[in-house]
């Protein structure tokens, strides 16, 4: 991980002209962007514990299934000018915002380049630290500061971004990114009230979680010699928590991790969720687990107890909430 600080802010591009003061009426859920022609060409929002200035987005371009869910859900796709979606994302066809997707750009189906983001001519870069901004692939928000391009992160990715650490639980930093991306595109009452939903749905599964000792989960991302999981800094630890279950590594303070199978076995996990994308099906991860000597004899694997979470559910997205609903109706059908 590197340690190197990230520069103050590049210069933006030239602030909005007198269109200001029209009001741009948006697709999706009927969101509006209204700016007075008194009111100022940027807004100041943070981005991983870094006050930047936005100017508002005409030519948004989103890295992977969260990023485009979130512009969807706040009403945005008039701003969205394409989006890139590599093939382990499930198919946008399977999204609640599929007409959405369809009225953009698939730019590419490869991983997120700065190649591909300056010939769509975006004005604003939404993606994750790692999972779309990376020093090694040579997109990264100073990179793009430099081009004049604005940028977004996942608030949930600062937590291993350098240079500007901001840390709060996963659905804290959903919500966050919902208001921060409202006020970005001036459609904050709307985000108010996507966020107030979310909010509203997760309460009520809190409300229903199931009594006494919370099951024990282990969610298998993929790894064969060693397995990637879920520590803490990731929204499967909400999504088990806030159902009522205990993920099993919800010690670990990490995103996105790798342990060993001896851990897995001694944690007992009653529940094995597995995270379903297009690197290998969830049925075949399902078999290896049956298989392979260290987990047949786990508890889930000889009850059956397997629960399959879509990628979408599982990255940082609205779609966080559809998974923990479905999640928590599996518990209570275990407990019931």
């Amino acid at each position: 991980m590197r340690t190197t600080t990230v520069p103050a802010t590049a210069r933006r591009r030239a602030a909005v002209g007198s269109a200001l003061a029209a009001t741009l009426v948006l697709g999706g859920c009927g969101a509006e962007v209204e700016q007075d022609a008194k009111g100022s060409a940027e807004v100041t929002v943070e981005r991983c514990g870094e006050p930047v200035p936005y100017t508002l987005p005409e030519r948004a371009v989103a890295y992977e299934g969260g990023s485009a869910d979130k512009l969807f859900a706040l009403g945005l796709t008039e701003h969205v000018h394409g989006y890139v979606m590599p093939p382990a994302n499930p198919p946008v066809s399977e999204s609640p915002w599929a007409s959405e997707y369809a009225k953009v750009k698939m730019l590419s189906d490869d991983l997120l380049n700065k190649e591909v983001v300056v010939e769509a001519k975006a004005d604003l870069v939404v993606a994750g630290w790692n999972s779309g901004f990376k020093d090694e692939r040579g997109i990264t928000p100073e990179i793009l500061d430099r081009l004049g391009i604005q940028s977004f992160m996942h608030t949930e990715s600062c937590f291993n971004y350098p240079g500007h650490p901001e840390r709060m639980t996963p659905f804290e930093a959903l919500y966050t990114d919902l208001e921060r991306l409202g006020r970005i595109f001036r459609v904050e009452e709307k985000a108010a009230d996507v966020v107030d939903g979310l909010k509203k749905r997760v309460a009520a599964v809190e409300a229903e979680a199931p009594a006494g000792d919370p099951v024990p989960v282990f969610l298998y991302d993929s790894g064969t010699d060693q397995p990637f999981t879920a520590g803490n800094q990731v929204p499967p630890n909400d999504i088990i928590e806030k159902a009522g279950a205990r993920n099993v590594f919800d010690g670990l303070d990490e995103r996105w991790t790798q342990v060993n199978w001896e851990s897995v076995a001694k944690a007992e996990p009653e529940v094995v969720i597995i995270l379903d994308y297009g690197d290998l099906p969830a049925e075949k991860k399902i078999d290896f687990l049956k298989k392979s000597p260290h987990t047949r004899q786990l508890p889930a694997v000889r009850r059956n107890n397997f629960f399959v979470l879509d990628y979408n559910e599982g990255i940082s997205g609205p779609r966080n909430v559809d998974g923990l609903e479905k999640f928590a109706a599996y518990v209570r059908g275990l407990k019931g």
